[in-house]
């Protein structure tokens, strides 16, 4: 082989691996300032997220129930860690239940509804206005 052939050779596979050096010398560095604060704002971005649609989801409720069968639930209380006393409306009867792992009691049978519904409206503000308006025309 002749020395000028070898050294183009050498150069041939020295060029491309000095070039690589290069190029990664002007590369950032992923650990570099930039990279971890973009890294963190990244982060906190997803987090802020996170925390804000928890706090919806705590101030607006759950959705209402898509079903429309005869069993609805009116409302509820927690007793303790896994027990509860619901309130269900099946047509005109509501029904107090206890709710326990494995056992659901009636605890009681509780008046119809128009009777109630009459007494709340009257205790509004529009209930009030309404019946004085009766009152009146009376």
């Amino acid at each position: 082989m002749r020395p000028f052939t070898l050294h183009l050779l050498i150069a041939g596979l020295l060029c491309p691996l000095l070039a690589g050096a290069e190029a990664e010398q002007h590369t950032p560095s992923p650990l570099g300032a930039g990279a971890l604060i973009q890294s963190a704002g990244g982060l906190l971005l997803i987090l802020a997220l996170i925390f804000g649609l928890a706090w919806l989801l705590r101030r607006f409720g759950r959705l209402p129930q898509a079903g429309k069968g005869m069993v609805s639930v009116v409302g509820g209380v927690s007793l303790g860690p896994r027990e509860r006393a619901v309130i269900l409306q099946v047509g005109d009867t509501r029904l107090l239940v206890g709710v326990a792992p494995g056992r659901v009691q009636t605890l009681h049978v509780l008046e119809p509804v128009e009777a109630e519904a009459e007494q709340t409206t009257a205790e509004s503000f529009s209930g009030r206005l309404k019946m004085a308006m009766r009152r009146e025309q009376q």
